[in-house]
């Protein structure tokens, strides 16, 4: 039942993406998004610690210590600002965030706002990923203008709604490349 249950969740959020890259002119990345999700490495461990509210990879950190389905899916997925943390080239051995091209800052955007209407249900609210964003901050290790642009489009969202936001990111964000 789980294996089920889970596979929906993933797939709902993966539309939903696809869905809203598609509206901002990112067609390649709205059909490729998350599809690790669907690998046995990352599946399986869903299936396992599914709970319908939250990431599975929250409860297998938990047990774990650590999340190997995080770890896997992470290091495949570009729009996730991890995925960018390298050695700092003036920093000897400090690690830092890499500036994302931007187009993955959008889908890291439109991945957090799909993230929040699944495990938000009907309660959702245009301000839950910025507020989720907000829970976190001064803990990223993100690049200061990654940051920066993707905060900009997380307070735009909050404070005008999705079709200005999106408006925006076609029309300035996105031709900005």
């Amino acid at each position: 039942m789980k294996a089920v249950q889970h596979f929906c969740t993933i797939t709902r959020h993966k539309i939903l993406v696809m869905k809203e890259c598609f509206r901002v002119g990112l067609y390649r990345q709205g059909l490729l998004h998350d599809l690790s999700k669907y690998s046995w490495a990352e599946f399986s461990v869903g299936c396992r610690y599914y709970q319908g509210d939250r990431s599975p990879n929250n409860a297998e950190r938990e047990e774990k210590g650590l999340s190997l389905a995080w770890l896997h899916h992470k290091g495949r997925n570009k729009h996730h600002y991890e995925y960018w943390i390298d050695y700092g080239a003036d920093s000897g051995k400090d690690m830092t965030g890499m500036k994302m091209p931007v187009r993955y800052v959008v889908e890291m955007f439109l991945d957090r706002i799909a993230a929040s209407r699944i495990y938000k249900g009907a309660a959702y609210q245009a301000s839950d990923p910025l507020r989720y964003f907000m829970g976190g901050k001064g803990h990223y290790l993100m690049h200061q203008e990654t940051e920066e642009l993707l905060e900009k489009l997380l307070v735009m969202l909050a404070e005008k709604g999705e079709e200005e936001t999106y408006k925006y990111i076609r029309e300035e964000v996105l031709r900005k490349k």
